[in-house]
């Protein structure tokens, strides 16, 4: 039979181990808040012409701040669901 405290000792230095990989482990990137024009065509798979019509008639909401826009996130993901495919989306 094995020694009680030498079983402890082994689960604490394995719980010790994960913890010091968890700890230096990379972080996850997390996406950006905000998205370019050229971003949202790239996510989109259309040109960055495409997109700014797509602002232009409603189907993505954006801000235009300076002399280019920012579209959220949020709104892109919302977009795509509603819409089905912004690519082939009749006027």
């Amino acid at each position: 039979m094995q020694n009680p405290f030498e079983i402890f000792e082994k689960r604490l230095a394995n719980i010790e181990n994960l913890l010091l990989d968890l700890k230096h482990k990379p972080e996850k990137q997390t996406q950006p808040e905000n998205y370019s024009v050229k971003e949202a065509s790239k996510i989109l798979k259309v040109s960055e012409q495409s997109v700014l019509k797509y602002i232009r008639k409603g189907f993505l909401p954006a801000q235009f701040i300076g002399k280019s826009y920012l579209i959220k996130r949020v709104d892109l993901e919302a977009s795509l669901s509603k819409y089905k495919s912004l690519k082939h989306k009749r006027s």
